[in-house]
């Protein structure tokens, strides 16, 4: 498991990311996908992924549709033009931050 802080800074990030790929998904499946794409080294919590969920949509990053599963209501987020941008920003954002804090720490990227 890696810091809560590291994953609160980034969280967004994650959020339109996943997004951007996957067209809609709805909060469970984001968390699953989070979990999945980590080797279960990132677990989103409810109380971290909602609360992000509902700031991207007030910002207009977001909108939400409602889909009938039965008797349940699955909401599903997905991004709008506005969001797309701003997640190609935040990851070009996120790589310029990560090459400088590889030469701030001294340390060589590791190729996967």
């Amino acid at each position: 498991m890696h810091s809560p802080e590291l994953l609160k800074g980034t969280l967004q990030t994650i959020i339109l990311k996943l997004l951007a790929d996957n067209g809609k998904m709805y909060g469970y499946e984001i968390t699953q996908k989070v979990k999945d794409l980590s080797d279960k080294s990132l677990q989103l919590t409810e109380g971290s992924l909602y609360p992000t969920l509902h700031k991207l949509e007030a910002e207009g990053l977001l909108k939400t549709e409602k889909v009938s599963m039965g008797k349940r209501v699955r909401k599903y987020y997905f991004l709008t033009p506005l969001g797309e941008s701003t997640s190609i920003q935040k990851i070009q954002d996120f790589e310029a931050f990560m090459k400088t804090m590889f030469q701030v720490l001294q340390l060589s990227p590791k190729l996967a």
